[in-house]
């Protein structure tokens, strides 16, 4: 009988992400700048859900789906940013197997889910400026449930299925993952396995959540820029966009990101570029998102003046 390759090798316990290590002499400048992208990315998305949860003015589609997006990006950075820091500050490189896998299966997870809630938010819009009249009919509380509910179950079942392949996967070094957290290209790479089913499987997951999403906010702003141009005045024209003007942004930020960053040659000498990318859509995509949201956005200002305005209750005599 013969005995696969993989059989005769010690399998190994525990990776080293070797995050920044090639530029060691910025780490503290990195650290800093890092964990203060975090708590604004942590305080800013925090404050949009309490400001939506609060104010009841806000207790609309939009909003329900928006506080679905911002409770998202706090776990999504929460999953990748403190071990990140820990790893440039401490240079406490190591993470087990199981939580390399665990780590990649939220990161996975999370990220999909967040195209399908771009998604969902872009039919949102699309009913409200292409169906005004019949939107409280159509997007109601019940079926707003019934697909943020749907967008998580489903990624979270379908990033399973590739987790519970690279589990079964044998890594026997090297075990040194050039990267800032545990993604699924470098973890298949480690293995002394065959991987082709994992990354076809891996593949056409990752394809159906990212690229049938893409289509379909395409569709729907494709018929909102149709609904926008046959308004006659000016005024209406402007009053339509912005409505959905800061969904539109941060579509276009975090797919720009992915793109760029899966579009970088996989060369060595493109492996800082590529972790350069990954930034973007691990930190600096959560932090935008409620800038982007509360910039131009009347209700949320409102709602914040209020808040600010009221008196502790300990005050009030």
């Amino acid at each position: 009988m013969v005995i696969p390759p993989w059989e005769n090798q010690t399998t190994i316990a525990e990776f080293v992400l070797r995050g920044f290590s090639s530029i060691r002499q910025l780490n503290i400048f990195l650290f800093m700048t890092f964990l203060v992208f975090y708590i604004l990315i942590v305080s800013g998305n925090i404050l949009i859900v309490l400001l939506v949860f609060f104010s009841h003015h806000l207790h609309t589609p939009m909003y329900f789906f928006l506080v679905n997006l911002s409770f998202l990006e706090i776990w999504y950075t929460s999953n990748i940013v403190p071990k990140m820091l820990l790893i440039i500050i401490a240079e406490q490189k190591t993470i087990s197997v199981a939580g390399c896998l665990a780590q990649f299966y939220f990161f996975g997870s999370l990220a999909a889910t967040e195209c399908l809630l771009l998604a969902v938010m872009s039919y949102d819009r699309y009913l409200a400026i292409c169906q005004p009249l019949q939107y409280p009919i159509l997007m109601t509380g019940p079926l707003c449930i019934k697909l943020a509910s749907s967008s998580w179950l489903c990624c979270f079942l379908l990033t399973a299925i590739t987790m519970v392949l690279l589990s079964r996967l044998t890594f026997c070094g090297p075990n040194e993952i050039d990267h800032f957290f545990c993604d699924f290209t470098p973890l298949v790479h480690l293995s002394c396995m065959d991987t082709s089913l994992t990354e076809t499987i891996a593949y056409a997951t990752s394809s159906a959540v990212t690229l049938v999403p893409f289509l379909l906010i395409t569709a729907s702003y494709s018929c909102i820029l149709v609904a926008i141009l046959r308004i006659p005045s000016g005024t209406g024209r402007r009053k339509a966009f912005s409505t959905c003007s800061s969904h539109l942004t941060v579509v276009t930020v975090f797919y720009g990101t992915l793109i760029a960053t899966y579009l970088v040659p996989s060369a060595n000498s493109s492996q800082l570029l590529r972790k350069g990318f990954s930034l973007l859509y691990t930190i600096l995509t959560p932090m935008f998102n409620p800038i982007i949201y509360s910039l131009r956005n009347r209700d949320i200002h409102e709602a914040l003046k209020m808040c600010l305005s009221k008196k502790p209750s300990f005050l009030l005599g």
